[in-house]
């Protein structure tokens, strides 16, 4: 079956196929071998055109040679001449192309009849200023790199000569086809591209900050036959030549924290984990985090850390410590508020909850409108309050210190507040970005917490940490120092550097949904 009569084509990609036998036909391969020696970007050549320096003399080439290549946005012709606009990804230039100048088989053949909106095209020539005072290039060579066969949804602003109103036809307005077609969205949204530029000028900064104070990058296993460092439930699979059950890792602590034990002084990882939770602005199954750990140090010098490291990435984003996020500005200037997690809640509830028991804080839940089930121990109560009350209140970046023991299985008791443990979580926009320990570095604590976890577990919390990982506590058993552990969710951080609504905006493919069919 011909290409051009494959079921469910469109008029247009009819027609796009066509257009490339038409271009076989002419000898003009849509999908040449060769590569295209691009020596200038949009933005480099509109900054750095001169008048006085570049203008060309009349009827001589001018001194400012480009060759460009990139996608065509636009595109007007007339007789012998025509004008596009040919997108790279720095920006958008103006080429002004004619017959005699690129050939007039070429122009006949492609620019008049064959050359369409999304393909790709590579232009050589000289920078000139048109009579409209648009800074443009004059095609002398002129060549295709690729036909595209699908026509991108490309926007088009008319203004309404009665009203002066600016109307945008064929906005790209539906998220699930952005998030789906992330492809195209991206063609068409610089935007949305430097998001993604900024996000991985995010991980670089925190990449160099932790290098240059000596910490180790290393690498840990994804795939773990026991699941911990965190409360949440995994994803499962099964290895076949082990005939064994595995897990996607909910967190990388617990081997981090083994190799703290092994002798390294500072070691973190940027790393891909999986929880498997439902979606949301704030969820997604697949996340990336920061994890880092330092001995011989608390959870007090890391409150410090954080703040210059966040601090430091807010500037190499912005140039200025003072971004908005949605209809607020945060400073992310040193120092941060701190206040206990105690303390915020009575303050935000009116209730003193420190001491009381398990059946007095779901009381007082109850009243306050929250559920609560019988599921639910005292710190996973104390977590739903915190989160009705406290959490969204939080817009600048505020740090909430010392946690019950039963929020945090693997933090050291605090030194001087019994129940507690030595625990902090930054709060900015209403959301938490990171979460750090005094890493809890005796093993016979830590094994009665992960005891205590398991029963939570066979109570029906199904967030609760899984088997107790005897390795670990082995590890432990040779002597782990004073150490400070701290994790950070880039995902998250990025929505709020980047003033973000949706985690999706920041997550190049996000877990979708199938498509109807697919």
């Amino acid at each position: 079956m011909p290409d051009t009569l494959r079921p469910g084509l469109t008029d247009q990609e009819i027609q796009r196929r066509e257009s490339r036998h038409a271009l076989d036909e002419a000898g003009i391969n849509p999908y040449p071998s060769e590569g295209w020696d691009v020596t200038h970007r949009a933005d480099a050549v509109l900054a750095t055109y001169d008048d006085a320096q570049h203008a060309p003399a009349e009827g001589e080439d001018g001194p400012f040679r480009v060759s460009l290549a990139g996608r065509v946005m636009s595109l007007r012709s007339k007789g012998k001449t025509a004008f596009m606009h040919v997108e790279d990804a720095t920006g958008r230039i103006q080429v002004y192309v004619r017959r005699d100048a690129v050939g007039e088989e070429l122009y006949d053949a492609l620019v008049r009849k064959r050359l369409d909106l999304g393909d790709f095209v590579g232009v050589e020539g000289y920078v000139f200023r048109t009579n409209a005072g648009e800074v443009s290039v004059y095609a002398q060579r002129l060549a295709l790199l690729a036909k595209a066969l699908k026509p991108l949804p490309i926007e088009k602003e008319v203004v309404d000569e009665a009203t002066g109103e600016t109307r945008v036809y064929n906005e790209i307005t539906d998220k699930e086809f952005r998030y789906r077609q992330r492809y195209a969205d991206l063609a068409l949204h610089p935007d949305v591209r430097r998001v993604f530029v900024q996000r991985a000028r995010l991980v670089t900064t925190i990449r160099r900050f932790l290098d240059e104070r000596g910490y180790v990058e290393v690498e840990t296993p994804a795939l773990q036959p026991l699941y911990g460092g965190a409360a949440a439930r995994p994803f499962t699979t099964h290895h076949n030549a082990l005939d064994m059950g595995l897990f996607l890792r909910i967190a990388d602590e617990l081997y981090l924290k083994r190799l703290i034990v092994g002798g390294f002084e500072g070691v973190y990882e940027i790393a891909k984990d999986f929880r498997n939770e439902g979606l949301s602005r704030f969820h997604n199954p697949e996340f990336t985090m920061l994890e880092l750990y330092v001995a011989y140090k608390d959870y007090v010098w890391m409150m410090e850390l954080v703040e210059e490291m966040i601090e430091t990435v807010c500037l190499a984003l912005h140039g200025t410590t003072e971004i908005p996020l949605g209809e607020h500005t945060v400073s992310f200037a040193r120092p941060w508020a701190r206040l206990p997690l105690f303390d915020a809640l009575e303050a935000k509830t009116g209730h003193a909850l420190r001491g009381k028991t398990r059946e007095e804080l779901a009381a007082v839940a109850q009243t306050l409108g929250v559920a609560v089930d019988a599921t639910m121990g005292a710190g996973k109560i104390l977590d739903e309050l915190f989160g009705a009350f406290v959490e969204p209140t939080l817009i600048q970046p505020t740090f909430i210190t010392d946690y019950p023991v039963e929020l945090s299985p693997l933090a050291k008791r605090h030194r001087s507040e019994p129940g507690l443990v030595e625990r902090f979580e930054a709060i900015v926009g209403g959301k938490e970005i990171c979460n750090s320990f005094s890493e809890l570095n005796d093993p016979d604590d830590q094994r009665a917490r992960f005891e205590e976890q398991q029963r939570l577990k066979a109570a029906g919390d199904d967030e609760a940490t899984g088997d107790i990982d005897e390795d670990f506590l082995r590890a432990l058993e040779y002597g782990m120092p004073p150490t400070a552990g701290l994790g950070i969710g880039i995902d998250r951080l990025t929505m709020i550097l980047t003033n973000q609504a949706s985690i999706r905006d920041v997550i190049l493919f996000p877990l979708l949904r199938p498509e109807e069919g697919g």
